[in-house]
């Protein structure tokens, strides 16, 4: 299990390398997403980076109007950080972040 699992949800911290690398490639979601659409995206929206020892290993991206409505997506964590804790660390930063409580909607979509 990860000691040194930490969450960001600062943009300058996003290491969009790893980010457009797996949602490009591995993602069925989003499949060959540009990277400049994916940069956008991420500006306009909540996002939050796992990090374990410095190193990027997970990504969730919420947009939202922060008010009544959030929709969670882009959500991932790297194949040999899997089953560490890394996506419960992100689910619970994102269930606490002070702007997206209240929501009277919190949609997540996925086809599995």
């Amino acid at each position: 299990m990860p000691v040194n699992i930490t969450i960001s949800c600062d943009p300058s911290d996003i290491d969009l390398d790893v980010v457009h690398g797996f949602l490009s490639h591995d993602a069925y979601w989003c499949r060959n997403v540009p990277r400049e659409l994916l940069a956008k995206a991420i500006a306009n929206s909540l996002c939050f980076s796992a990090f374990d020892d410095g190193r990027q290993v997970g990504f969730a991206r919420v947009v939202s109007d922060r008010a009544t409505f959030a929709y969670l997506c882009d959500v991932f964590v790297l194949p040999d950080a899997r089953a560490k804790g890394v996506s419960k660390a992100m689910m619970q930063a994102i269930d606490v972040h002070p702007d997206l409580q209240g929501l009277r909607r919190f949609l997540l979509a996925t086809a599995d």
